[in-house]
Formats: structure tokens, C-alpha cells, sequence
């Protein structure tokens, strides 16, 4: 039973910076890749970052480019999104997502069945 339990999220003024955690447990944490997904309010749910199994690879959507980091500690089964220079259009509920399959990616395309989900975490970032 994977499980995927995040952390961190918050209200920050715009520019400020925030760190969401991912606590995974099911599975071998470092088989599988990771990533983060946000929904605003009244919007479609998007990809944001993925890091890949050995935390070597990392993908970010063009608007978080330079701003935000995703990393990995295989060791402590937890992912990080460090999130700096906050806008308001970063708002929304932030989503950590494992890889359904072994050795599979996560990017833009990912379909939800192909990911385990946590709950989410609200982030918001007034201006």
C-alpha cells in the first residue's frame, strides 16, 4: 500500500520562499520516480517538477524554471520541492506523485492512473 504523505505548504507573500515535503512509503522509495503537481482554484491540475529514481534527473514546467528545486533523499524515502521567489499564480494545492511503475517517468503527459497521489498541500502566496 503506497503511501504519500506531504508537508510544508503555507500562506508566504509574494517573493518569499516555501519547502513542501513528500513522505513515500509502500515501495522501495529509490525504484521509483517522483513529482509534483499543483491545481489552482478553478484550473486544471498541472505538472510542475519530477526528479528521476537516483535523483540525477530533474524536469520542471517552463513558468518554475529558476525558481523552484525538486530533490530526493533516497535515504529518508522523502522528496523536497524548494520553492523561491513565490508569485500568486503559485497558488494552489501541491500534489506529490509517485510513479505507479518501476523505472517509468513522470513528466507533463503522466496520466493519473499511471501515479499513487497524496492528498495534497495548500500553498498560497498573497500579493
Amino acid at each position: 500500500q503506497v503511501q504519500l504523505v506531504e508537508s510544508g505548504g503555507g500562506l508566504v507573500q509574494t517573493g518569499e520562499s516555501l519547502r513542501v515535503s513528500c513522505a513515500a512509503s509502500g515501495h522501495t522509495f529509490s525504484n521509483y520516480a517522483m513529482g509534483w503537481f499543483r491545481q489552482a482554484p478553478g484550473k486544471e491540475r498541472e505538472f510542475v517538477a519530477a526528479v528521476t529514481q537516483n535523483g540525477a534527473g530533474t524536469y520542471y514546467t517552463d513558468s518554475v524554471k529558476g525558481r523552484f528545486t525538486i530533490s530526493r533523499d533516497n535515504a529518508k524515502n522523502t522528496m523536497y520541492l524548494q520553492m523561491n521567489s513565490l508569485k500568486p499564480e503559485d497558488t494552489g494545492v501541491y500534489y506529490c506523485t509517485q510513479a505507479a511503475q518501476r523505472w517509468s517517468v513522470i513528466g507533463p503527459l503522466s496520466t493519473p492512473g499511471q501515479l499513487y497521489w497524496g492528498q495534497g498541500t495548500q500553498v498560497t502566496v498573497s500579493s
